[in-house]
């Protein structure tokens, strides 16, 4: 399996991410928060819908969610959506391959 032609994009080598904390990458015009919680590895789309801020990736982790820190709106880590259940964040799929992450982002038009 080539994960390149399967569309996902290599992003960094995982020992660059610290545990409950994110970082901000961009794929494709795609802006991507990435997490690490653990041994898991999470992967968002970085631009909160409540502004606009492409600040998710420096959101507080906390309960399997992470909190954006321009307006405190919380999304949780593996479905995006809101603690109501309503739509949030896209997430992307991850893999880890011999310690390198990689994502493949499916672009969406934003709808706000």
């Amino acid at each position: 399996m080539n994960l390149i032609e399967d569309g996902f994009t290599q992003l960094c080598n995982v020992d660059e991410l610290k545990n409950l904390s994110g970082k901000r990458f961009i794929v494709d015009d795609t802006e991507v928060a990435l997490f690490k919680i653990d041994e898991k590895i999470y992967a968002l789309n970085n631009i909160c819908p409540h502004q606009h801020t492409a600040l998710i990736y420096n959101g507080f982790i906390e309960d399997g969610c992470v909190t954006c820190p321009a307006h405190g709106w919380k999304f949780n880590l593996e479905t995006g959506r809101k603690p109501s259940g309503s739509k949030g964040l896209d997430v992307y799929v991850t893999k880890l391959v011999d310690g390198v992450v990689f994502v493949k982002v499916i672009p969406r038009e934003l709808h706000w």
